[in-house]
Parts: C-alpha cells; structure tokens; sequence
C-alpha cells in the first residue's frame, strides 16, 4: 500500500519491552514519525564526544537520557583506527616492535613485552633470553605501570574539577618519562624491548636516576592521600560510583583495577608469571567496593607496589648480555645512543665490516629480510597496568608475521561502560569512564 493511503497505527499496546504499535502498510518514516510524536515522556540522545575533554580522546558514548538520568549508554569507537595488525603482516618480526608500541602509547613497554615474548614462544628462545634483559623489562614496565596510574589519576581528576590532581600527576609522570628518555633515547614509541632482548643495554647514570627517582616517589606519592583520599568532597564524588560487582566483571571480561576493585586478586604475574616475575615480592591490592573510588584507591597502591619491585630490579642488575647468543636472531644490541636520540654505533659497523664478508652479509640480511619463524601459533599475556594484554600471533615459516591480535584491556573493559552507567546520572558517566581509564589508541589498533 501506497503512503498516502496508509493506515495510520492503531493505539500502542504496552509490553514488557516498551509500546508496540500495529500497523498495515504504510512508509516506515512516517510510521516512525507519527511514533514520535505519540511520545509523551522526555528522552533525549546527547553524543559526548569523540571531541570531549572528559571521553579520554576520541571516545564517543551515545546517551538517552530521561532528565539527568542516563537509561541507556553504548560506545562509539573506531575514530583512532591505525591498521596496526594489518600492517604487521608486511613488516619483519623484529619491524613489529615499532609497530606494537604505539597501540596503548600510555603503556608502550607492554605493548612491546606482550610481542616480543610471543615471538620469543614461537622461536622457543624463551628461556636464552639474558637474565639482564629479563631484569631490564621487568624495571621498565613497572616504571610505566607507574606513568599509566599517574595520568588515570591526573585526568580523572581534572574531569572532576580537580586541578591540582592533574598537576601533581603530569608532574611526577614527567619523572617517569625523563627516565624512558635518559634509557632508551625517547618518551614515548620506544621499540626498546626487541625479540631475544633488549635494543641495547642501560646507560651510564641509569641505576642513579632510578634510585633517585623511587626516593621522590616515595616522598610525592603520600601527597595523593592528603589531597584525595582524606579528603571527604573527593571520596563522596567517586563512592557508590561506576558500581560493577564480581558477578558483572567475571560476565563482562573485565580484568585489571576494574576486576581488582570487585575483591579477586587476580592479576597474571602472580597466577601465570613471565620474564621471572615468580621471584619478585609484591602484593596484589584488592578492594571490596567495586566502584570508582576502590579503583582510585587501587592504583595508588599499585604504585607503590611498583616501586618496591623496581627497587628489587635495581639490586638483581648483575653485567651481562641484553640479547640472546645466537647470531642468526639477534639484532645488534651494541649500539651508543647518539645526538639525535637513535641507537647508532660506528664501532660495532665498523668491527662487522673489519670481521669478514660473511659477516657483513648476515648482518645486511638480518636487518633487511629478518629471521624466520618456525610454523605455529601462540597467545600470551602480560598484566598491564589496564588489565590483561594478550597477543595471538600465527607464523608460516616466513620472516614476518602471517597473522597478528591483540586482546587489549581497554576494549574490552570499555564493555562495562553501559552496566556502570545505566540508572545513574550523567555527571556520573565521566567518573565511570575515568575510573576504566580507557586509551583509545589501544581500543581501536
């Protein structure tokens, strides 16, 4: 039937899943239309973001909301997308790492562990890595597990209106990242951590900047609790919201702070240890509130937790190789970091070309080509400072990757955004969203 003889739609007959109209014939626009109109209550559709400074980037959440009540919340993402998997396929293994380290740039090291020691499974190398090379990831990344907390509490805070937490937090992460740059040349995209080790081992002055910087940490850290935690306004802000229990995470595939803060202590260094974390002492903190202020609360224990392991990283830091022995796997990882922030080394070229032809040659087809990879496929995961960041990577015998994916925290955390939302206020979603802590570069890959 023809719009203009449509039948108009009978009275809605209420159900369980709202009003159901019956209709015969007709254009759906103006069925659709005359539903509208029929509306008597005051749902509106707001888009926060992709451009809000409290979205954490280019996350966009799509609300209904009836007055100031939020009935309905959904994630819009996909406005970050890199292709990084993709352009994996067309790289060399070791090429990858500077791929990988720009996915979550808050938690570059993790990116490039989780990677590497997938690489590293299906090389069956794992366990040639040098113990000084094992030593070094495990400073780094507790390093960056700190830089990571420090910038969820910095803009959470600052969405929150608290200024000076933001200023405390990018001033003490400024610490951290003085640190990346003095070790491996850059703040950010390190591509340091390599398959079989490390791009080149630490500098001269490295084991004094970090025990300087863990002896300002732990004088700056107490601040947060004076400014935060004891403070009722803050507490009151972040209490009761962004409530996700046991049931929701374990439902939901939440892992990390969000899992942590529902009382499971669950966290993949103690329950599945890589890189030797079984023989460090630490504490998984844990929280029963599951909300937004146990996961505050959380991360500021974590590191502290972080600074203890560093502390046992600096005292194992015994002379040794950063890379494994065998020449055909190897990057060269005697390199000087020079003025232009790269790791160039005149002497270690010119101790090749001086060796012999051959080892020119390995060394020209190492770079250029790559190692290959035995058949096979692999998943590991490292705990980030998010959650669990897994990676399955398939080879086919070839020097690069056939396949590459990685399980990144932040997408699938981002999955409780509605069940944290839903029923609450607006004013509520940007302390839920904070209290994730998603990074978009993770999410969209």
């Amino acid at each position: 039937m023809s719009a203009t003889h449509a039948t108009r739609p009978a009275e809605p007959r209420e159900t369980t899943e709202g009003p159901v109209y019956t209709v015969t014939g007709g254009d759906w626009d103006e069925v659709s239309q005359f539903a509208a109109e029929r509306a008597d209550d005051e749902k509106i559709i707001v888009n926060m973001g992709p451009q809000h400074p409290s979205t954490h980037g280019v996350l966009r959440l799509i609300l209904e909301i009836d007055g100031e009540t939020v009935t309905e919340a959904r994630c819009g993402i996909g406005y970050l997308h890199t292709g990084i998997e993709k352009n994996l396929e067309y790289r060399t293994w070791t090429q990858g790492t500077t791929f990988v380290t720009r996915m979550d740039y808050l938690t570059p090291f993790y990116n490039e562990a989780a990677y590497c020691l997938g690489v590293e499974k299906l090389l069956g190398i794992t366990e040639d890595v040098p113990e000084r090379a094992s030593v070094i990831r495990v400073l780094l990344m507790e390093l960056n597990r700190i830089s990571s907390h420090l910038v969820a509490l910095a803009t959470g805070g600052m969405e929150l209106g608290a200024t000076t937490v933001m200023i405390y937090g990018f001033r003490d992460r400024e610490l951290c990242l003085d640190l990346y740059e003095l070790i491996t040349g850059l703040r950010m995209n390190h591509a340091f951590i390599r398959p079989g080790g490390l791009a080149q081992d630490l500098p001269p002055g490295a084991i004094d900047a970090l025990r300087e910087f863990v002896k300002k940490m732990r004088k700056n850290l107490p601040e947060y609790d004076k400014l935060c935690t004891a403070n009722p306004v803050f507490r009151a802000r972040l209490k009761d919201v962004g409530y996700l229990d046991l049931a929701g995470c374990l439902a939901l595939g939440a892992t990390g702070p969000i899992l942590r803060s529902a009382g499971l202590p669950h966290d993949l260094r103690k329950s599945d240890p890589y890189c030797g974390y079984e023989t460090y002492d630490f504490e998984v903190p844990t929280t029963d509130t599951c909300d937004s202020l146990g996961r505050f609360l959380l991360r500021l224990e974590e590191m502290r937790q972080s600074l203890r392991i560093i502390e046992q990283c600096i005292d194992r830091l015994e002379p040794g190789p950063v890379m494994v022995a065998d020449k055909k796997i190897a990057w060269p990882a005697q390199l000087a970091l020079g003025p232009d922030g790269l790791g160039n080394s005149l002497d270690h070229i010119k101790n090749i070309m001086g060796t012999s032809m051959e080892a020119l040659i390995h060394h020209f087809k190492l770079v250029t080509e790559g190692f290959r990879v035995p058949p096979g496929q692999v998943y590991t995961a490292v705990e980030s400072p998010k959650g669990e960041l897994g990676v399955h990577m398939v080879s086919d015998g070839g020097t690069r990757p056939y396949r590459v994916h990685f399980r990144d925290p932040s997408f699938t955390n981002l999955q409780c955004m509605a069940a944290m939302c839903e029923g609450g206020m607006v004013a509520d979603v940007i302390v839920a969203v904070a209290s994730i802590d998603p990074v978009m570069g993770g999410v969209d890959r």
